[in-house]
């Protein structure tokens, strides 16, 4: 089954911690920290496989996740970073944030996109040690990795792409112009995946051609599956719309030609004013008065027309031939640009926010998610961590809310479940 939409979850790797270590050998007195630092957890990096064609593999495996970083070791030993998570993609795959939408990243040459980065690792106590602490028995724990939800859109990359109505010979013309070995019967209903097809014009000159299906009046709203392909036409650089000259599936081609143009704009107002060559098949079973009306009819409104008889390839060279002369005046494949993450204030952001709230004569320090990762660095039995722990709550402004929220000596506080006297 051909899968070109799916949703995964992200984690990259967190960073070690960092050791809380001291030196210790024979006549080496008073060796001082020499706790290592902790190592840089993994990325998640996307890269092309061309030998993938779908996203199916994401159907069943959704939730990827980088390894973390060792933690730091005695004797200065920083821990081992992780490795990075490579998933492979086929080209033109577009990863945006599920939440925002945002683009990420555009897989569609061969460079490693970088989605989600790993967390750098924590200091060792080692870069604590001062000329008046000496003996830090406190270490900063690593960082953690992004973690998100991406969707990853496949969109095609093609030079031309073939638009029409169901049966009208698109998959008779793909064929005969170029390898593709698509599956052609007298099918009344749309195919169910795109093919691609290299058209070879001679000695390094070529360009790709794809047989766009799900095509249908309603298409543009999401009809039939209609918004599933019609994402695989936004990079198309022209667009080559086979139309049924014969009628024979009981429509009248021109009003065939208004529908899906229709359809286009609904779905992007960009796709239909794409340059356009229009091509009209099965004209063994029409009069000749019939093809001059439909080429009156669309070379006054500026489009070059074919006729040909797609099943014997009669008129596709002089279709081709246009194609690859117009491709040279036009710019290359659509290239989707990352687009930068929200702006953030960081004087916002890093700022250590609190909320003080006193219940039953007890002090409660809340909505500071920042104090849980100082707290973990804090051994509880040693002075110097305890004098760093006082030294962050008076920097940053704790002591002096709960001053000010008439707090006593001996009373007690709470932050995250973690209790004292206060002393002042």
């Amino acid at each position: 089954m051909f899968v070109d939409i799916a949703k995964i979850h992200l984690k990259a790797g967190n960073g070690g911690n960092g050791a809380v270590s001291f030196h210790r050998e024979k006549y080496v007195a008073a060796g001082g920290p020499d706790g290592g630092d902790g190592g840089r957890g993994g990325d998640i990096i996307f890269k092309v496989d061309d030998n993938l064609s779908t996203l199916a593999d994401f159907r069943y495996k959704r939730k990827y996740a980088a390894e973390n970083g060792q933690n730091g070791g005695a004797t200065r030993c920083t821990g081992k970073s992780a490795p990075d998570l490579v998933i492979f993609v086929p080209r033109g795959t577009v990863v945006k944030d599920a939440e925002t939408g945002r683009i990420i990243a555009d897989v569609s040459d061969d460079e490693p996109y970088v989605v989600a980065k790993g967390g750098n690792g924590g200091w060792g106590n080692i870069h604590f040690a001062t000329s008046t602490r000496q003996v830090p028995r406190f270490a900063k724990n690593g960082n953690p990795g992004e973690e998100l939800d991406v969707v990853l859109e496949l969109k095609l990359l093609a030079d031309v792409g073939i638009i029409g109505f169901p049966n009208v010979g698109k998959s008779t013309f793909i064929s005969v112009v170029s390898e593709a070995k698509p599956k052609i019967a007298n099918y009344h209903f749309t195919t169910l995946t795109p093919v691609l097809g290299v058209v070879r014009m001679g000695e390094g000159s070529s360009f790709v051609m794809a047989d766009i299906p799900g095509l249908i009046e309603g298409a543009g709203e999401g009809v039939g599956l209609g918004h599933e392909f019609l994402r695989h036409v936004e990079r198309c650089r022209m667009l080559l719309h086979i139309i049924d000259a014969s009628g024979s599936e009981g429509r009248d081609p021109i009003d065939d030609f208004n529908k899906i143009n229709k359809e286009l704009e609904v779905f992007s107002s960009d796709l239909v004013n794409r340059p356009q060559i229009v091509v009209a098949n099965k004209c063994d079973l029409c009069e000749d008065e019939d093809i001059e009306k439909l080429r009156n009819y669309f070379e006054k409104k500026g489009y070059k027309f074919f006729p040909i008889m797609a099943a014997i390839a009669e008129g596709t060279k002089a279709v081709i031939d246009c194609v690859a002369a117009e491709l040279q005046k036009l710019p290359p494949i659509i290239k989707y640009e990352a687009e930068p993450k929200p702006h953030i204030d960081y004087t916002v952001s890093k700022k250590r926010t609190f909320n003080i709230r006193c219940c039953d004569g007890v002090y409660f320090v809340e909505d500071a998610p920042w104090i849980v990762d100082v707290m973990n660095t804090v051994d509880p039995n040693d002075y110097e961590s305890l004098q760093y722990f006082e030294r962050v709550l008076r920097s940053s402004g704790i002591i002096e809310a709960l001053r000010k929220a008439g707090i006593q000596e001996g009373d007690t506080v709470n932050v995250y479940d973690v209790e004292f006297d206060f002393v002042d």
